[in-house]
């Protein structure tokens, strides 16, 4: 096992990685741009190290930064989180190079399911049903007008390279597609360095499931179960739920079992997540695979009892998956809850400033994963979430309940914060009762339902 493990990246999910690496005995060194040198997260590591001034680009982005940081506090690994370099290719083979361990897939695998075009055609190989669109990168909006009307309108022009919502645009018939081509292809070049994009038919009324899966160097492949991650708007999730309300058992065995086995074609060794859409017959079809830590990963381990970030670091450290398919049974019903400085009722505006009042939840089933305290000054360069509420219940029922009296307690002030638009979301009839799709909660927020 490792003796110290470099974290590269900030708040929340740094302070998540710093806990695991405690619990399992291993040293932390944790990394901090200028704006980030008070986060609270960093009275927990062992060891921390400044990289760079506030923006991301000189500091969490600094890829030689943040390898100087390992060679000279002696790290053995280093562990990217999610967001920033999480899933950069290049830095997992950088890493290799310098004689560390990566806490994450290998670099290849990487790079064939960050290339979204290539990811289809790698899981179609593996046996997965894809969602009917191109096999590749499109030539150009000619290519896509013929591809469009081959699949059928809506369709939704995708970034090969992309992620959050960007470089992506739904088109309702030609008209749209010219002018959306043009933009997506722009939007992609500047977030992702990469213009290439590919087509997908939209599959209306669908609703967005992800497995989790683990997988070791050894090749042995398990699931954990699926998540429900439909609440979006703009293509970003806002709260996450597992088991999904709408899967029977038997379909999560089957599903899962594909996407197990399809990680262990491309040699896939660390945590992962299968993304798929599921149409309302109930055919489910891969979308992404996301190779790293998911945002959402603690409703799976409220439901399973599985440490995910534990279980990347032993398997990192090369030691076998302890788990089996047949040991991982589901207990209950989880729902997390992205608490962003963000003000709903200015169109999600970020709010970024001195938090002056922060009062979690707490009790049995609830856990609050922050770095955050009163007194914090949330800086305006990064991603705006500042809390995750996770809460387990019986059943969803119990859940939900749960979650009702948790968010009616959690007391933050100083900044604008989501937890009015989780309170209303838990309070329509469409979310009790499950029936909700990807477009449900921009329809409501729209006025155009409930």
């Amino acid at each position: 096992m490792f003796r110290r493990i470099l974290v590269a990246n900030r708040g929340e999910v740094a302070a998540r990685i710093i806990r695991a690496c405690r619990e399992l005995a291993i040293e932390s060194v944790a990394v901090h741009s200028a704006a980030d040198a008070d986060s609270p997260h960093l009275r927990f590591a062992d060891r921390r190290v400044c990289i760079g001034p506030s923006p991301s680009s000189e500091s969490y982005l600094n890829m030689d930064a943040i390898l100087q940081a390992a060679e000279q506090t002696e790290c053995q690994a280093v562990h990217p989180g999610f967001g920033f370099l999480g899933e950069n290719a290049h830095f997992a083979a950088r890493v290799r190079q310098q004689q560390l361990t990566w806490i994450g897939p290998p670099p290849r695998a990487i790079a064939r399911m960050g290339d979204k075009a290539e990811a289809r055609r790698a899981m179609k190989a593996a046996g997965l049903p894809t969602i009917p669109g191109t096999e590749g990168i499109l030539g150009g909006v000619d290519e896509a007008r013929r591809a469009a009307i081959e699949v059928g309108y809506p369709v939704l022009l995708k970034a090969t390279a992309g992620g959050g919502g960007k470089g992506m645009r739904m088109c309702g018939d030609e008209t749209e597609l010219a002018r959306a081509y043009s933009e997506a292809s722009l939007e992609a070049e500047k977030a992702f360095g990469n213009a290439g994009l590919y087509l997908e038919k939209v599959l209306v009324g669908a609703r967005h499931i992800e497995f989790q899966v683990l997988a070791d160097v050894f090749g042995h492949a398990i699931h954990l179960g699926e998540r429900e991650c439909s609440v979006q708007r703009r293509h970003q999730k806002l709260l996450e739920e597992a088991p999904s309300p709408v899967m029977t058992q038997a379909v999560r065995d089957e599903v899962g079992r594909q996407a197990a086995e399809a990680a262990s074609a491309i040699g896939y060794a660390s945590a992962g997540t299968m993304e798929f859409l599921r149409d309302g017959d109930g055919n489910h079809y891969f979308m992404e695979m996301n190779t790293r830590l998911q945002v959402e990963h603690p409703v799976t381990e409220m439901i399973t009892g599985v440490d995910i970030v534990q279980e990347q670091i032993k398997i990192a450290a090369n030691q076998p998956l302890e788990i089996s398919q047949d040991d991982l049974h589901i207990d209950g019903h989880a729902i997390e809850f992205r608490i962003n400085a963000e003000d709903p009722d200015r169109d999600f505006l970020p709010d970024p400033g001195a938090i002056t009042i922060f009062e979690p939840p707490a009790g049995d089933g609830i856990r609050v994963d922050t770095h955050v305290e009163a007194g914090y000054e949330i800086p305006p360069f990064y991603d705006s979430m500042i809390a995750k509420l996770i809460v387990h219940g019986a059943d969803r029922d119990d859940a939900i309940r749960r979650s009702v009296e948790a968010l009616d307690v959690f007391k933050i002030e100083g900044v604008a914060t989501t937890i009015p638009i989780h309170r209303r979301i838990l309070a329509e009839p469409v979310f009790r009762d499950g029936s909700y799709d990807t477009s449900w909660l921009e329809r409501l927020l729209a006025g155009s339902e409930g």
